[in-house]
């Protein structure tokens, strides 16, 4: 299977004369001065407002819902409707639904699960309509947005306790085998809404089901509260001799990638899989409870803080300026005036308490401009990331002057408070040494972090080493680890078929004949024929793709948190099965685009947005109201995919030199420091991680022209204090110098899933009889026929075969 974001794609970076950029060339052409200018007024004219936006497991819960549909699948409100009217006529006389007591909506719904179990496919999709429009809440009979909801998630504990999840496990089974309808789709020419109909249906009830029993409320009885944790354990574990839920879902993703059912609604699948995976697991806070829990287990102290709530106790940044052209400010010769103040300023840098003197208001107020070196690299930055893995020799980067004034006497302002505890690593023995160096160490000592992954490794060398004395190792049947174990073989499939569907929806890929289609469930049977029509089916594809992009990326995230906080070698499998898939440069080239305009775009119809669609009344569409939108300051899910990536992203490349040089290789520094533009404090936060683990690659050149950031580093990060990242210098080292801790990693990984998994039962440890005449003298069942072709096989397998004796000491 081809990896995503494959290299060789693209071409060598050249400049606007066709040749290798290299030192000493003229003037930039007239095509990268165009660039230069188009990205001025795109990007440096653009005053972003501090978003106030809140980090959290997933939007709020009627958004959550509505980007389940598509805006082309609107009219099946309808008919999910007449199906359930219909049929429900034929059941009560004379009431309707929210009239029934509790007992008679059971009998009823029990009469539906009966009424599935037929042959007729066209009757069986009519009940599932019925069944899908009381999840969806009887809107029917509502009379708000509040009322849908509510009902909604009333009747999903409903269907839930009278067993109808485990009915549309069976019919999604059926679905999923469906090999006239895989044939039915591969024949034909352009896939439609109309391919998915079944499938859609199923999907959207079974993810109804678990968003809304998902959610939890103060209000909720206790018998919601314990039909919830059966519904969590009934999703974690096998039952019924069946595979959990979330590896069924992981094969339909690979099943759509293969080519074998392109009509699968791969939206509704990978929404469900994040949902799942988030009920069964646990989000973001429920991590920091097990992450707390297993420390005291362990017997580390406790955690200083919670990351996510230190960020959003944080403020952002201003963004650094690009309203000024290193190339035009170098042809003129510096004022004397600003030569004078660059030195003062040097000199006032020459001490590691000058860091400190920008106010956090205005950290990036007097950012130098990008440089020559930087414009190039963004001009050519799609073409690297598609293919160039050489590391391209740096032009010398000349300082730009100061774009202002230095700041004045009250201007300054100190931080009150750096936001994290600091860590340190490792310490070594002060055998010899002076006391002032025991003092400091001492200060060292008690920032000293052990993290769970320390203990993890270390017990695993343990293990290793002394497997007889130590014993069997006791591992807990958690959902993690009972996902894991299942995940296991087919993990680096899995992983592959995420990044190639990540791909397909990033706003920067370029449509290509042999991309796979992900727009089968939300492109019409009849394609639009009007303006209005295009413009609604093109913010409805945005829409769906964006979408996409943030349960990916979200799905991601967890299973990495979880695997770590699970076992340090099952995190470090999924991230170099990510890294072979090429998921560095595939966030970069994310990323490598206008950020400020992707995180406040507008692909968005309120009054289509489920349950509002299914109230009001549909008021007139016109180009004008489309092209408004909304009047919301950001979109949340653009936001929430962004940071989730950052976050990915870091994960991936925190304490691997090897992957921070690829880093360096897609020159990626640029790329970052434009999503600075974004005022939010957590997504600056990762950019800014993501920067100062590559600054000892960048040159102390780099450094100089680029003090804000550097500033905002130390201000925002956390500090090791025996880290070198601040004056470290490593400009000449290559990705492949860290090869061989990759290589080791790797066969620790592989050490601990062939110790862990691979092992038959009580095969290794059973006790081995040593006493020769014992092992002859044993009884063993030969076929019939070996006594024929005893002598035979003697001549051809002993005595024709020369045996080299030397060869055969030399090898054991």
């Amino acid at each position: 299977m081809e990896d995503p974001a494959a290299p060789g794609a693209g071409n060598p970076p050249t400049n606007g004369n066709g040749n290798g950029g290299g030192k000493g060339k003229p003037a930039a052409p007239k095509g990268r001065e165009a660039f230069r200018s188009q990205r001025r007024e795109s990007e440096g004219s653009v005053d972003c407002p501090t978003l106030e936006f809140e980090y959290g497991d997933a939007d709020g819960h009627a958004a959550e819902l509505s980007e389940l549909y598509s805006y082309t699948e609107n009219p099946e409100f309808t008919t999910n409707r007449r199906c359930f009217e219909e049929d429900f006529k034929t059941q009560v006389q004379g009431e309707e639904w929210l009239e029934l007591e509790e007992d008679a909506q059971k009998a009823y719904v029990m009469g539906l699960l009966d009424r599935l179990e037929v042959v007729s496919r066209e009757r069986r999709l009519k009940v599932a309509r019925a069944v899908l429009y009381l999840a969806q809440g009887t809107f029917g009979e509502c009379d708000s947005e509040v009322d849908v909801l509510h009902w909604s998630r009333y009747n999903c504990f409903l269907l839930y306790q009278m067993g109808t999840f485990s009915a549309f496990l069976e019919l999604l089974h059926m679905e999923i085998d469906n090999s006239q309808a895989c044939s039915s789709a591969l024949r034909k020419p352009a896939i439609s809404i109309a391919d998915s109909t079944e499938l859609r249906v199923l999907l959207s009830v079974l993810y109804l089901m678990v968003e809304n029993i998902r959610l939890e409320r103060e209000t909720d009885s206790c018998g919601w509260r314990t039909a919830r944790e059966t519904f969590r354990t009934e999703l974690s574990f096998s039952t019924h001799n069946q595979e959990p839920f979330a590896l069924l879902l992981f094969s339909m993703v690979t099943k759509f990638c293969s080519g074998l059912a392109p009509h699968f609604p791969i939206k509704k699948v990978l929404l469900l899989l994040w949902k799942v995976v988030m009920f069964t697991l646990g989000g973001f806070e429920h991590l920091q409870a097990l992450k707390v829990q297993k420390r005291a287990e362990l017997g580390l102290p406790p955690l200083a803080e919670d990351s996510i709530q230190v960020v959003k106790s944080m403020r952002a940044a201003s963004p650094p300026s690009y309203t000024l052209d290193l190339g035009e400010s170098q042809l003129a010769p510096l004022p004397s005036k600003l030569r004078g103040r660059r030195g003062s300023r040097r000199q006032l840098l020459t001490k590691q308490d000058s860091l400190d003197i920008y106010n956090e208001r205005d950290l990036f107020k007097t950012e130098e401009p990008a440089t020559e070196e930087e414009e190039e690299s963004a001009s050519d930055g799609e073409r690297t990331l598609d293919g160039e893995l050489d590391l391209l020799e740096q032009d010398p980067l000349v300082p730009p002057p100061p774009s202002q004034a230095p700041l004045s006497a009250e201007r300054v302002a100190f931080p009150k408070g750096l936001p994290w505890a600091p860590k340190v690593r490792d310490t070594d023995t002060l055998v010899g040494l002076p006391r002032p160096i025991h003092e400091s160490v001492k200060t060292l000592k008690q920032h000293k972090y052990v993290s769970i992954a320390d203990v993890q490794i270390k017990n695993e060398e343990e293990l290793e080493k002394c497997p007889m004395s130590l014993g069997e190792e006791v591992v807990p049947e958690t959902p993690c680890e009972i996902l894991y174990q299942g995940m296991l073989y087919s993990l680096p499939q899995y992983m592959i078929a995420l990044l190639k569907i990540l791909l397909a929806a990033a706003p920067t890929s370029k449509a290509k004949t042999d991309s796979i289609n992900i727009l089968a469930d939300v492109l019409p049977e009849e394609m639009p024929i009007t303006v209005l029509q295009s413009m609604k089916l093109g913010i409805d594809v945005n829409r769906h793709k964006e979408i996409i992009v943030k349960s990916i990326s979200a799905l991601l995230l967890l299973l990495l948190k979880h695997f770590k906080l699970n076992h340090i070698y099952q995190f470090e499998y999924v991230s170099q099965h990510l890294v072979f898939a090429n998921c560095i440069p595939l966030i970069l080239k994310f990323f490598n685009q206008n950020i400020l305009s992707y995180i406040t775009a507008k692909n968005g119809i309120s009054v289509l947005d489920y349950p509002c669609c299914t109230i009001q009344d549909l008021p007139e569409l016109t180009t004008e109201s489309l092209e408004a939108g909304d009047n919301n300051q950001f979109c949340w899910r653009n936001l929430f995919s962004c940071i989730n990536l950052l976050r990915l992203l870091n994960k991936l490349t925190k304490w691997k030199h090897s992957r921070t040089m690829m880093l360096v290789v897609f020159k990626s520094a640029p790329i970052l420091k434009r999503a600075l533009k974004v005022k939010q404090a957590m997504l600056q936060l990762y950019v800014l991680k993501l920067l100062k683990i590559q600054t000892k690659y960048l040159g102390r050149q780099w450094r100089k022209s680029n003090m804000k950031t550097m500033s905002a580093i130390y201000q925002k990060v956390r500090h090791r204090m025996n880290d070198d990242w601040a004056y470290g210098n490593d400009i000449d080292a290559r990705p492949w110098d860290f090869q061989a801790e990759e290589c080791t990693l790797r066969a620790n990984i592989e050490a601990f899933n062939s110790r862990r998994y691979d092992r038959p039962q009580d095969s290794e440890f059973s006790p081995v009889d040593n006493c020769l005449q014992s092992v002859l003298g044993q009884r063993l069942d030969l076929p019939e026929d070996f006594h024929y072709s005893y002598e035979l096989w003697l001549e051809r397998e002993v005595f024709s075969q020369p045996i080299c004796w030397e060869e055969l000491l030399q090898n054991h």
